[in-house]
């Protein structure tokens, strides 16, 4: 089994400013990342310290969305680059791994 080095992305957004579409059409049709998965949080806060949480009395959804990739580090730094056009500065967090092949 042999080894690769790549760059696992997190981007941390929420459902209410919908920029989840344009990201995922991006890292899909322009970027071609190996693979992407967005995970839906149940409560969360950032820098505002304003709660995001679901409850069963909530009729509008404005929860926390992770959306993570990974691809070699080259390909991820031009696109980590792109992104920061687009996202707010502390949502982007990047880190190095291994998969095997």
């Amino acid at each position: 089994m042999s080894e690769t080095e790549v760059t696992v992305v997190r981007v941390y957004l929420h459902e209410a400013k919908s920029q989840m579409e344009g990201l995922l059409k991006y890292l899909h049709d322009e970027s071609k990342v190996r693979g992407v998965t967005v995970f839906r949080g149940i409560t969360g806060f950032g820098i505002s310290g304003e709660y995001h949480s679901s409850k069963l009395i909530d009729m509008s959804l404005d929860l926390p969305i992770v959306i993570e990739f990974f691809d070699v580090p080259e390909k991820v730094n031009s696109i980590i680059e792109e992104l920061n056009k687009q996202i707010k500065p502390g949502h982007i967090v990047h880190w190095s791994a291994k998969i095997n092949m």
